[in-house]
């Protein structure tokens, strides 16, 4: 794609512009290792690192002009373009909508945001609507489809730029909507500044992203800011049974719809019965079977529901396809072989781990025995791994605390901060196995026939990070080798 700088800079305010304005970019780029000759490069405040460090580097590529909000930056370069804004990060969001011709406002893109669930509801939400014969892409913590056309993701949301281009790629695809994941960083950086939602759903606040945010406060502020950002003539959808799920809706321009198991809702969701298979509910005063099971899935669906409703499907419809769609990969996965039970699931925070664990608890007979198989990653939120520790060993008989993935800390570290939080009594039913697939190994021998060995932490992941380096491991794969 080709713009001229001053059409790309027609509607985003700038402090100072040093050079021609008139000359036309190929690429918009925030590293300077994408830069080639042609490009508009943009000076990025990281929490890891500044971008304004690299704009020599970015010029020596070829950049033709660079975006900058540092004012002791020197012009050196007298054939460069130099564009002074007080915030890079909201320039480039506006600049990239503006380079990919507003993709967003050109099919109707739904966000996802809360601690669990996001996966779930965008991915199924993805599903359904190809299964109704709509043409619409998906971008997610597993994988980005455009249709039916996966692409690998590194974030949960992506940078702004590859964001527009996505939709830009969806839209050239005959994409009528587009299903996001939007987590709390991705608010924050804004790496959803500039693009225009139709609609927003919110899951659930729950300890999580502390290490980032600091205070569980500025966690929810972050969440909230999505929805107060909202347009009046879209949809604002909540989950009324979170005690945070009315304060995204105090500032919202959006129409205001709620859905919940418990309390009063628009969309209200009942469990009538719950197995390994499936469960049955009521939706709205009509039976439904699903595949999916458990409380935790039931919001998920009741969710999903509301959502493609509020999108114009008929509610009847809407229901046939709801029972027939799949779970999301490592998603409550569940394996049987030998008189054994194997779950695999993403759950990585206390919340998620007691869903899943109580879901287990409520379906399993007396004599079945919880083994639960669970970690915390590295070079993120300690404060988490204790209560993770102890949710985890409350509902399972018995516990192997393993590896996740490390990254740059030490392993047994990490399990030092998870067994803090065990009683005496839970740590004699507490063993710690360092390697997580000897760790697999052990709670499949430890488990006999009819018990359900629960594997937690890293669901749809087929790598495990150790000081820095990712290999292969698949925590499905592990289980079928062992069962």
């Amino acid at each position: 794609m080709q713009k001229i700088i001053s059409d790309i800079f027609a509607h985003i305010s700038t402090l100072e512009v040093i050079g021609a304005t008139d000359c036309v970019v190929e690429k918009l780029a925030f590293d300077s290792r994408e830069v080639v000759a042609g490009t508009l490069f943009f000076a990025l405040k990281g929490t890891q690192t500044d971008g304004h460090k690299f704009i020599e580097k970015a010029i020596e590529q070829g950049a033709s002009a660079i975006v900058y909000q540092d004012v002791t930056q020197n012009q050196t370069y007298k054939h460069i373009t130099y564009i002074r804004v007080a915030d890079t990060a909201v320039a480039l969001a506006h600049a990239a909508a503006e380079f990919y011709e507003h993709p967003s406002e050109k099919l109707k893109l739904v966000g996802v945001t809360g601690t669990n669930g996001k996966t779930t509801i965008a991915t199924l939400l993805h599903k359904l609507f190809l299964a109704a014969g709509h043409k619409a892409g998906l971008i997610s913590t597993v994988k980005n489809f455009i249709n039916t056309k996966a692409y690998e993701t590194k974030h949960t949301t992506p940078d702004v730029l590859t964001f527009n281009r996505l939709l830009s790629e969806m839209i050239n695809e005959g994409c009528e909507y587009c299903f996001a994941e939007v987590s709390s960083h991705a608010v924050v950086q804004n790496r959803v500044e500039g693009l225009k939602f139709v609609g927003g759903i919110f899951t659930n606040l729950t300890h999580d992203h502390l290490d980032y945010h600091q205070t569980f406060a500025e966690y929810l502020k972050a969440k909230k800011l999505f929805f107060d950002k909202l347009p009046k003539n879209a949809f604002a959808l909540t989950n009324i049974d979170d005690k945070n799920g009315r304060v995204m809706l105090q500032n919202t321009a959006a129409s205001q719809h709620t859905y919940g198991l418990k309390n009063f809702a628009d969309f209200k969701i009942k469990v009538l019965e719950t197995h390994f298979d499936g469960m049955l509910s009521e939706l709205n005063h009509k039976e439904v079977w699903t595949i999916l099971t458990g409380d935790f899935n039931a919001y998920n669906i009741v969710a999903v529901y509301a959502a493609a409703e509020l999108l114009g499907l008929d509610s009847e419809y809407i229901l046939q396809i709801i029972s027939s769609l799949q779970p999301v990969k490592g998603r409550f996965d569940i394996l049987n072989k030998n008189g054994k039970t194997a779950i695999v699931d993403y759950a990585h925070t206390p919340d998620a781990l007691k869903n899943v664990l109580s879901t287990i608890d409520k379906i399993r007979e007396p004599e079945q025995n919880i083994i639960t198989v669970a970690g915390a990653g590295g070079d993120r939120d300690k404060t988490k791994r204790p209560v993770m520790a102890r949710t985890a060993a409350e509902w399972s008989n018995r516990l192997i605390l393993t590896s996740d993935n490390p990254r740059t800390e030490n392993p047994e570290t990490i399990l030092h901060d998870m067994e803090s939080g065990l009683s005496e009594i839970q740590r004699q039913n507490t063993l710690k196995i360092t390697n997580r697939e000897d760790a697999i190994k052990t709670a499949l021998m430890l488990a006999q026939r009819g018990d359900i060995v629960l594997i937690a932490g890293k669901g749809h992941e087929d790598y495990q990070e150790i000081n820095g380096t990712r290999s292969h491991f698949d925590d499905k794969e592990i289980a079928e080798k062992y069962m």
